[in-house]
């Protein structure tokens, strides 16, 4: 699952370029696999898994994608196996890939299920890391566009491509902006569209539109901050959309005039949620701060450990 060398046959999770690699096959859910192909080889063979519907392995083991509410089409995998002389009963282990509980703009809404492990990802297993309400960010971004239209600036919201960008499109659903979407963002919109998903329209950027940005909003990926095309934007003030805008100094890192906590991933409370609801004997983490959350799921008497590198050991004192 999202390994990171190719592989014959691999079940990616989403279609973030971070979990994939030149596989054989890959198994993913429908709307994982018209996504992916913008982003693999076109030799790459796939098999579309539906959510919620067993597909045997063989040996009686069997895998369940459940939807994982990071992005459109992410899935959860639950891996099920009978235990060898105990009859019926099933072990059970659930790999979250990346997730999040909050309720998104442009992804099926998260669907955990109870486990005996759960592995899972923990980018943001820091109690630092606790998102605002959507709605409180949702109205800064607007009012980030508001405030400097009006002062015939032009605001470039940057997000990634995938996923964030798509949320940002339907936070700016029903404002009567013109927007100048980047190449990458509106070939994805397209795909999203075609899966279900309204999206508001918008000119694609270029050398030729970016010269006649006056009055319109700018949705581009961050790494595109710094092209030609964006360099006639001016006058132009930026935002960045990023969990990571938690961070201190988040506009020096970026580059950016401000930052906004919006993000796709479970935050800090939502790793603790996630615990909850899937009851698991044992916890392995993975990505982010690994190490530090199964720490605290230590002390609070959870079986837990890092999946890479060393997790010390809480006694109880």
């Amino acid at each position: 699952m999202d390994p990171k060398r190719p592989q014959k046959r691999a079940l990616v999770t989403h279609a973030h370029y971070d979990h994939l690699a030149a596989h054989g096959e890959i198994w993913a859910s429908p709307a994982t696999v018209e996504l992916l192909k913008l982003r693999v080889p076109k030799g790459c063979r796939f098999r579309a898994v539906e959510f919620g519907e067993p597909v045997s392995l063989g040996k009686g083991a069997s895998i369940t994608l459940h939807p994982a509410g990071h992005i459109l089409g992410s899935a959860m995998v639950l891996v099920e196996r009978r235990q060898a002389g105990r009859g019926k009963k099933k072990s059970r282990l659930l790999y979250t890939g990346d997730f999040k509980l909050r309720h998104g703009l442009t992804a099926e809404g998260c669907q955990p299920v109870r486990a005996d492990v759960l592995l899972m990802e923990t980018t943001f297993g820091l109690p630092k890391y606790r998102m605002p309400p959507m709605e409180k960010v949702r109205e800064e971004i607007l009012d980030f566009c508001r405030t400097h239209l009006a002062q015939g600036r032009v605001p470039v919201l940057l997000g990634y491509a995938l996923g964030k960008s798509q949320e940002i499109l339907r936070i700016l659903e029903g404002e009567k902006w013109p927007l100048l979407l980047h190449p990458t963002i509106q070939k994805i919109a397209k795909v999203y569209r075609n899966l279900g998903v309204a999206l508001p329209e918008g000119r694609t950027l270029n050398a030729s539109t970016g010269r006649r940005s006056e009055g319109h909003v700018v949705v581009c990926p961050p790494q595109a901050l710094r092209s030609g095309g964006l360099q006639k934007l001016e006058p132009k003030r930026t935002a960045m959309i990023s969990g990571w805008a938690l961070d201190k100094g988040a506009v020096y890192r970026y580059g950016c005039d401000e930052a906004f906590p919006l993000s796709d991933h479970a935050d800090y409370d939502e790793l603790w949620e996630m615990v909850g609801r899937v009851k698991p004997r044992q916890v392995r983490t993975l990505h982010g701060f690994a190490r530090e959350f199964a720490m605290d799921l230590q002390e609070k008497g959870i079986e837990a450990w890092a999946l890479a590198g060393e997790t010390q050991m809480v006694l109880p004192i």
